[in-house]
């Protein structure tokens, strides 16, 4: 089995489509096709279904991209490793993050990463919480910044940044407004909520605090930013539970705390392949962080 070959299967898993594949690869199509080809018959299965329209993923071909995906962030690892070791950081940084993560400046730390390895190739891309621990235990990410979803693995491993309470936002104005100081989720049954993407790590934190409690609640207004909440908010149009840090980028809004809810805590953390497939890269972006340098 030859790397490019893992390499071609990936880039038209990705992409779903042979045609922008072999244009991102820089192949011909013939070549990416028999590339393929060649892949199927020494696993003795087929990996896409093609029809006119689309390229999907058989069973047996999601089953490689799982390991392909280790395998070739192995082999990046590798030659990152040896680069290192010459005394020059080189390769590609890919980082996942959600928006607004407790406990670390993404910008700021990635102008200090770029300061001292320039030569690296910094890739960025947000996401939720469960998508990119996914992305980190299957060699796609090198690390990524985001709510703690589970414990740590022979995949996956972590490094604390941030431990918080969860806070509700209501507009002044709200019937909230004038409430006790603190707030449990029973005092918040039949209210109107704004809230994230299932897959973000506050909405999984009231999520579970909310079901912990046997209190269920409707998400009538879900964003994808975190302006676009608190605009909603500031609008009266409804309240939202969110870590308590979120409350300095809108002081306007009454904060209120959440209380009741069995301990529930905003957890944030870096992920992490297994010590062994940590990229050189991701080793010196966690050693600024630590440092704070």
């Amino acid at each position: 089995m030859e790397l490019r070959h893992l390499q071609h299967f990936v880039a038209v898993a990705e992409d779903r489509h042979f045609t922008r594949a072999a244009e991102r690869l820089m192949v011909s199509q013939s070549g990416l096709s028999a590339s393929i080809r060649a892949l199927e018959r020494e696993l003795r299965a087929p990996l896409f279904v093609r029809t006119t329209r689309r390229v999907t993923l058989t069973e047996a071909g999601r089953a490689l991209l799982v390991e392909a995906g280790r395998i070739l962030a192995q082999v990046r690892a590798a030659h990152d490793a040896v680069a290192a070791v010459q005394g020059v950081l080189r390769g590609t940084l890919a980082l996942g993050t959600e928006q607004c993560i407790a406990g670390v400046r993404v910008a700021e730390l990635l102008a200090a990463f770029r300061g001292r390895h320039p030569d690296v190739e910094i890739r960025l891309r947000q996401a939720g919480s469960g998508e990119l621990a996914e992305e980190v235990a299957a060699g796609r990410l090198d690390l990524a910044f985001a709510y703690r979803t589970r414990a740590d693995s022979d995949q996956l491993r972590s490094v604390s940044l941030a431990d918080e309470p969860m806070t509700v936002l209501c507009h002044p104005g709200h019937r909230l407004a004038a409430a006790p100081a603190v707030l449990g989720p029973h005092e918040l049954t039949g209210e109107v909520f704004v809230d994230f993407h299932p897959d973000w790590g506050p909405r999984r934190t009231t999520d579970a605090a909310f079901a912990a409690a046997g209190v269920r609640r409707t998400v009538a207004l879900e964003v994808n930013d975190v302006h676009s909440l608190l605009d909603l908010v500031d609008e009266n149009l409804g309240i939202a539970v969110v870590p308590r840090h979120f409350r300095h980028k809108r002081p306007a809004l009454t904060a209120l705390p959440l209380e009741g809810t069995g301990g529930a805590r905003y957890e944030t953390v870096a992920l992490l392949p297994p010590e062994r497939a940590t990229s050189p890269a991701a080793r010196a972006l966690v050693a600024l962080l630590e440092t704070g340098t």
